[in-house]
């Protein structure tokens, strides 16, 4: 076995290829020490905005920070960012810089970003693990992913080949995100993957009675709110990163980051 991975006897051959590709996408991660994955169960919490600005908070901290968008089919972190750059499509991949964060996005490997990218189940899971074991990051101190919603092919395939630190689990103040945030941090547990905490977006300032009940449910630590800001929507609209231009909404973030590195 490659790598002196040692196979239960009897193993099933696509055993043994997860366990093969596992390892070689542990070796081409080998110069980032810590991964960390945003997600929720459910759309439209804001993954990305919080995605986006905690790995630029994270910068500013001094940090080498990349970015990767793993929501495969319905890619926004570069329209998030502005980004027009694409990446050649031949392995290794080499993720372009925006404001000191590396980025890769299955957006910079396509013609036109408008255009729907119509993949089954495979094809994604494929792209995932193509951006875990072909793309060069270098030298990083974390990699933030974007994770899509849900709990299907995306989050199983990098909990399957990645080792994480753990996930932020992304909600709002409303009962109904809280209890997809419930559902996507004990599916996480289930598969053995750590919950660093949870974030509340959209939020008045003071966390929701649905918020603490969730972060209760999944013995996480809340990590922080971001207030709910116009700020965000036109950062996101006109490519500009709310973090770097605005110190009151820089703060939301410098206190999940405070956590987060302690």
């Amino acid at each position: 076995m490659e790598g002196g991975t040692e196979l239960p006897k009897g193993a099933h051959p696509s055993f043994a290829r997860i366990i093969e590709q596992k390892e070689r996408v542990k070796r081409n991660l080998t110069g980032i020490k810590h991964k960390i994955g945003v997600y929720s169960a459910k759309g439209g919490v804001g993954k990305t905005t919080v995605a986006i600005n905690l790995a630029y908070a994270l910068s500013l901290r001094g940090l080498r920070v990349g970015l990767l968008d793993a929501d495969i089919d319905c890619p926004n972190v570069t329209m998030f960012l502005g980004m027009e750059e694409k990446m050649d499509p031949h392995a290794p991949l080499h993720p372009p810089e925006k404001e000191g964060v590396l980025v890769a996005s299955t957006a910079m490997l396509v013609d036109e970003i408008r255009k729907p990218i119509i993949w089954r189940g495979p094809l994604i899971s494929k792209m995932v693990s193509d951006f875990l074991e072909h793309t060069d990051w270098g030298e990083l101190d974390y990699l933030i992913i974007d994770m899509p919603p849900g709990t299907s092919e995306v989050p199983l395939t990098t909990m399957q080949l990645l080792s994480l630190d753990g996930f932020v689990i992304v909600t709002t103040p409303q009962r109904i995100a809280g209890v997809n945030s419930m559902r996507s941090g004990l599916m996480a547990k289930r598969l053995g993957t750590h919950i660093i905490g949870v974030v509340e977006n959209m939020s008045s300032g003071k966390p929701s009675a649905a918020t603490n009940e969730a972060a209760a449910a999944l013995g996480a630590e809340l990590l922080g709110c971001v207030k709910n800001d116009d700020r965000f929507n036109a950062g996101s609209d006109s490519g500009e990163i709310p973090v770097l231009k605005y110190s009151d909404l820089k703060s939301d973030f410098d206190e999940i980051v405070n956590r987060i590195l302690t």
